[in-house]
């Protein structure tokens, strides 16, 4: 299975994390990007597309601006971003020029996929560029982002793009080799995960957070990825980008790492889109009733089965719905702004015209809309 999932895949997106293209005193490490630059050419000419998402924009910045401790504020941090990209594109430019490879650059923010508009724009785009044999190397726009519109770490925007480009794998290039038993810094005798079949809680356990400023993410956030892209049937791959030749030696059959195999039921786009790029905007909390029919009767849902609403949200907004211990189960798109079901909430259907006036939807959240996680 492993062997067959990643020989076979195509279209590949390949994350670079910041510690494998910049440190904060030397800056860019350009021998790593040319080695990195040579082994993705040698994969393009076994017919494999390639997606690049690269960090490492505000530590080359770092570098290039002479600061002397990791930037604190938003303005300093989008300072840097805007110093560092510019250095670091261009050495990729360099590096693939070199083996006869077209790049192009593109920076998104999480606004961008959260509008499906430009979530459709983006894919075109890439899609085109794919098609005109060009590497798109994929960066968070961090010169503009601020906490509301940042996707808060190049692990959760390489999973979105995957799910972006309808990608086949999913390789994260790190510092660690995969997922161990335990912790290896702290234990020795810990050992590599090659396969994993579910993440779990307990797998969830075995993540640490990261240790350095430079890295936003760490092995939770890219089990999270791992999780997210999983539920539209594309695998992920942890591996150790500092390895030489590692990246060649998988995609022959060989190498290590830790594979996180996909779910057997595949979310259509638009329910992942909704699921994993949209972020709540409220919550519904819903009786016993309700859940079990959202649940397991694939119903859509009526206001009668509304016991609460939390936060503030406009027709057409994401939320998320829970049971009444407070747990999610599921997110949708609603039909109604909270003012409106505040009215409305464990009314029957045939009331809710006689309260709002006028015609209005009957389901709160229709069933092509909703996603149960």
């Amino acid at each position: 299975m492993r062997h067959q999932l990643i020989t076979g895949a195509k279209r590949v997106v390949l994350k670079i994390g910041s510690s494998l293209v910049a440190s904060r005193d030397l800056g860019l490490r350009h021998d790593l990007i040319a080695r990195l630059s040579r082994d993705i050419a040698e994969l393009k000419t076994q017919q494999r597309e390639i997606v690049l998402v690269s960090s490492g924009a505000i530590v080359a910045g770092i570098e290039k601006l002479g600061l002397k401790t990791y930037p604190q504020t938003i303005p300093l941090k989008q300072a840097a971003a805007a110093a560092g990209q510019s250095h670091l594109i261009h050495a990729y430019e360099k590096c693939f020029q070199e083996t006869g490879q077209k790049v192009a650059q593109i920076l998104l923010t999480h606004q961008d996929l959260t509008d499906r508009k430009r979530f459709l724009n983006a894919r075109h785009t890439l899609t085109t560029l794919i098609e005109l044999d060009v590497i798109p190397i994929i960066n968070e726009n961090d010169t503009v982002s601020v906490e509301e519109i940042r996707f808060g770490d190049n692990d959760t925007l390489a999973g979105q793009v995957a799910h972006l480009v309808d990608a086949d794998l999913f390789v994260i290039l790190s510092d660690v080799n995969g997922l161990y038993t335990e912790d290896p810094r702290q234990n020795p005798q810990a050992k590599l995960i090659p396969v994993v079949e579910e993440i779990t809680p307990d797998i969830e356990q075995r993540a640490g957070t990261s240790r350095s400023e430079e890295s936003r993410g760490g092995m939770v956030t890219k089990i999270q990825a791992a999780k997210d892209v999983g539920q539209f049937g594309v695998p992920t791959l942890i591996m150790n980008g500092e390895t030489p030749d590692l990246l060649t030696q998988i995609f022959a059959g060989e190498g290590q790492g830790t594979l996180f195999l996909p779910q057997d039921r595949r979310l259509p786009s638009r329910k992942h889109w909704i699921a994993f790029t949209l972020r709540p905007k409220g919550q519904l909390v819903l009786d016993d009733g309700a859940v079990e029919a959202l649940r397991h009767r694939g119903k859509s849902l009526l206001p009668s089965g509304i016991l609460n609403i939390r936060g503030e949200f406009s027709s057409g907004d994401p939320v998320s719905c829970v049971d009444a211990n407070g747990k999610e189960f599921a997110k949708g798109l609603v039909n109604l702004s909270s003012q409106s079901l505040e009215k409305i909430k464990g009314r029957k259907t045939k009331e809710v015209q006689e309260i709002l006036g006028g015609k209005e939807y009957e389901e709160i959240i229709h069933r092509d809309n909703l996603v149960i996680l």
